[in-house]
């Protein structure tokens, strides 16, 4: 391998070195081309003239079927497997012994390695090893590229084929742009060994501390005796214990390679293996099993260095699945897209990323094993594709499809100048939500009519400390004045559940949506409220301050936020500060039972604001990030849009202002059916409110209320209300 040798050079080199150490009669090396088919690349003991022309299907013969399973064989008489077939133009003579393993790489195979002898033999499991070790050198030469251009013209290598996957679209846009691995994989350079017994030690010592970490975990007290959480942590200590994955780490060891090379090629053996079975549990272990093997690795080298300078100027982050803030760590003027294996519409990610205009697709299973850095991806958050190394054809066809979306926000932006009104005079307030000091500019170029919500937690996310209360203060301020005249409705610190601060020491939870979390934590926590409180007070100094509280629950909640907000009131008074000249309290309606409590809680509060995500989750017993779950039930069921009915009508009876917050208001047909319901107002992420104001600025609202009211007051039945508001917009040439 460090000689200075071509490409076909160098692969004849290895299986003639192969041939000769194993005493064989024949080695041969097969690449799995972009179109399914094995190519022969190097042979010792066949016909020279084959190599490049002889060619065997996945599935076919003992290479095609090494392939297909990602197993290795080890046969006496090969010619009796059902599997084996004859290519006569190899000059192969009739052999009988046959070992052949599979080429892997990050579970993926690439490509088949095998020796054949005339004499009836097992070969040994040390042979097996040796094998299997110079195929994992094989992989990552394929994979770097080197192996390119020695077919005929035109032949892809299966590692450069282009794919495409067919995901749920999650945040509309469209992203050309360079693979960034969210999790990036452990790159293992150094592949062979010069003393056996040093790697030897330090394996066991990374093991060692592998283990111990593991224990840790297990005895903190944060850790519940009985869940998910332990079950997962039990798992990791089963294989960080097993003697099995051990012993094949050693032997790969002693074999010639490092310890972290050894940790590579066991982990891609066990991948390859586990990704074909059916049982769904062993399937979902396969995560537990990387994320643990990834550990080791990182023990071994210190941690992958992946610095963000060196990330491309077009990222599109692939990921199996991402929090909140781990988007918020990449630079946004640098993230061109998202592609998750995992993800749901309304999961905090996802709502960020709508936040911020980056296109993202879910549920792209395979993504993150298929993707190399580096390698050219295309994002659909439209339709839900993903296209990863497209051909240039494909290209062309999305460059296009982004110029025509630049078209349409154009017509959208030349709306933002006028009122978003109905056709029959009915004013709706378009507001939209935002939670950074990026977002602010788009204010002015969305058109909206003020901020509905500005979620407070976001900074609190970002930071590697608490923000004091003069950094929250000047953010406070900046929004104030970007917003100028237009309302802007501050929502308190909505941190827990799946939004954890590592500085603020949240014990994770087994149901963290329904846990520990938003105005229950906060209310625990004055210091930290009022902390929050007394940097909006003095933001707001001399003009309005809109404040609201999440996820209240009963009116005691109400009540107790709002004698904080007084006592702040007061302290700030005494000390001769400037405090807003009015002041208005709301609160988040997302817990369903304020439902049963609408016309107390109208009677203590200046406003409300229905969190529909939250709202719909728990009306429905369902975890919205479960993708499972995510498109089992219809946020426009009628028992849902009749509670919602029921909040603006209670609004209504008490003259409260309602708005709507979500991700039903930043579609338009489902924001059609909010207007007919009552809603005059309704917040959404600032690139839904060009869409949605033409679709408003067409709808009568006298016709549509009768067809939405009627579905609400109707017997159960088939029909779904999507289907007749398609019927409705298209009868009335409504865009949506």
């Amino acid at each position: 391998m460090a000689e200075p040798l071509e490409p076909q050079q160098r692969l004849d080199e290895i299986v003639r070195q192969i041939a000769k150490n194993m005493v064989a009669e024949v080695c041969s090396l097969y690449v799995l081309r972009a179109d399914g088919v094995l190519e022969l690349y190097a042979t010792e003991g066949l016909n020279p003239g084959s190599v490049h022309h002889a060619q065997l299907r996945l599935g076919e013969g003992l290479v095609g079927t090494i392939a297909a399973t990602a197993r290795s064989l080890n046969l006496p008489e090969a010619q009796k497997h059902p599997a084996f077939t004859y290519l006569p133009e190899t000059g192969e003579e009739m052999v009988n012994s046959f070992l052949g393993v599979p080429i892997l790489r990050a579970g993926r195979t690439l490509g088949v390695l095998d020796v054949q002898n005339k004499d009836k033999r097992i070969y040994r499991e040390e042979e097996v090893e040796a094998l299997e070790t110079v195929a994992m050198v094989v992989a990552e030469m394929i994979a770097a590229g080197s192996l390119e251009g020695l077919s005929r013209p035109g032949v892809q290598l299966d590692l450069t084929r282009p794919v495409s996957f067919t995901g749920t679209p999650l945040s509309d846009g469209i992203g050309l742009g360079r693979v960034v691995l969210h999790e990036p994989r452990v790159v293992v350079m150094n592949l062979f060994n010069e003393d056996v017994e040093t790697e030897i030690d330090r394996l066991e010592g990374a093991l060692d501390a592998l283990r111990v970490a593991i224990e840790d975990l297990l005895s903190r007290r944060d850790i519940a005796v009985e869940g998910e959480h332990r079950a997962v942590l039990e798992a990791y200590r089963m294989f960080a214990h097993d003697r099995g994955w051990v012993r094949r780490l050693e032997e790969a060891v002693r074999n010639g390679l490092t310890a972290e090379a050894a940790v590579e090629k066991v982990q891609s053996d066990m991948r390859a293996r586990m990704m074909h079975m059916t049982d769904p549990y062993i399937r979902e272990r396969l995560h537990d099993f990387d994320d643990l093997a990834n550990r080791l690795l990182r023990q071994l080298m210190d941690g992958p260095d992946d610095s963000e300078a060196d990330g491309p100027q077009d990222a599109v982050l692939v990921a199996r699945s991402m929090g909140a803030a781990e988007l918020l760590d990449y630079r946004r003027d640098r993230v061109r897209g998202v592609v998750l294996e995992e993800g749901t519409p309304t999961s905090h990610v996802v709502i960020v990323a709508r936040a911020l205009g980056v296109p993202v697709v879910g549920q792209a299973k395979g993504a993150v094993s298929m993707a190399e850095k580096g390698d050219a991806i295309i994002v659909d958050g439209d339709d839900g594709g993903v296209h990863l190394r497209p051909p240039s054809d494909v290209e062309t066809v999305f460059t296009e499809k982004v110029k025509f979306r630049a078209k349409r926000q154009e017509q959208y932006r030349a709306l933002r100048g006028l009122p978003a009104e109905t056709k029959d005079g009915i004013a709706i307030d378009l507001m939209m939500n935002a939670g950074l000091t990026v977002d602010l500019p788009q204010l002015d170029e969305s058109g909206a009519a003020g901020i509905g919500l500005f979620r407070t937690e976001l900074q609190f996310m970002i930071a590697s400390t608490m923000p004091k209360v003069v950094a929250q203060q000047r953010l406070y301020s900046a929004v104030l004045d970007a917003a100028g005249d237009r309302p802007v409705t501050f929502r308190t610190l909505d941190v827990g559940g799946d939004k954890l601060l590592p500085y603020l020491h949240q014990t994770p939870e087994e149901n963290p949506a329904l846990g520990y979390r938003a105005l229950r934590l906060t209310l625990d926590r004055p210091g930290l409220m009022r902390t929050q409180l007394r940097a909006l007070l003095k933001a707001a100094g001399g003009r309005e301050l809109r404040v609201m509280f999440p996820m209240v629950t009963e009116l005691e909640e109400m009540n107790a936020a709002r004698e904080l907000v007084q006592r702040e009131i007061d302290h700030l008074s005494r000390f001769g500060h400037v405090l807003p000249d009015k002041i208005k309290l709301g609160a988040m309606i997302e817990v369903p039972s304020l439902l049963f409590q609408m016309d107390e809680l109208m009677g203590i509060v200046d406003f409300v604001s229905v969190g529909s995500n939250d709202l719909f989750q728990f009306f429905c017993a369902i975890d919205r990030g479960n993708a499972r779950l995510s498109g089992r039930y219809g946020e426009l069921s009628a028992p849902f849009l009749r509670a919602l009915r029921s909040i603006v009508e209670a609004g209504r009876r008490h003259g409260v202002p309602v708005t709507l917050c979500g991700e039903l208001a930043a579609r338009p047909l489902s924001a059609l059916a909010l207007i007919a319901l009552g809603f005059r107002s309704i917040s959404m992420a600032p690139a839904a409110i060009g869409p949605v104001k033409a679709a408003l600025m067409q709808l009568d609202v006298a016709a549509l209320t009768p067809v939405v009211n009627g579905f609400v007051d109707a017997a159960p039945s088939s029909i779904q209300l999507r289907d007749l508001l398609v019927d409705f917009a298209k009868t009335h040439s409504i865009p949506y």
